[in-house]
């Protein structure tokens, strides 16, 4: 049996991909890109807007290239973490250097431990939350 399979590890999407861009790859028009990450042709305008991607523009349309289909799952999931631009802008500037690979994932943990440190401290906020809904709720169900 072969050990390559075994020996694999799964890279998340936010430490970009596994291997290098094919560039050969065919541009993608904005629509099938949309179709493709299953986001609005807004929010394709959006993150162009806000330089996270950079599609060839030809007369009025754009194409979006490998290094942008890249670029898009580095954003979705660092987006599905909560990551905010700025972060996801580090992440892919990160992603996108010439850093060792070991140095990049290091870099892009500690963005995800501190991400975990906040999230946890807003879990702990939104059951205080729900707990005090829960007992003015009481309250109310002796009331009416």
């Amino acid at each position: 049996m072969n050990n390559l399979a075994t020996n694999m590890v799964a890279v998340p999407d936010i430490a970009g991909p596994g291997q290098e861009v094919v560039s050969d790859d065919p541009a993608l028009a904005i629509s099938e890109m949309s179709e493709r990450f299953e986001v609005t042709l807004r929010t394709l305008r959006f993150y162009e807007e806000k330089g996270l991607l950079n599609p060839v523009r030809k007369g009025a349309r754009r194409f979006y290239g490998a290094r942008d289909v890249s670029r898009m799952r580095i954003i979705l999931q660092a987006k599905k973490i909560g990551l905010t631009l700025a972060e996801i802008r580090r992440v892919i500037k990160l992603v996108e250097s010439n850093t060792k690979r070991k140095d990049q994932y290091k870099e892009i943990q500690e963005i995800c431990k501190n991400q975990h440190e906040i999230l946890i401290e807003q879990k702990q906020m939104l059951d205080e939350q729900v707990a005090e809904v829960v007992e003015i709720l009481t309250v109310f169900d002796t009331l009416v």
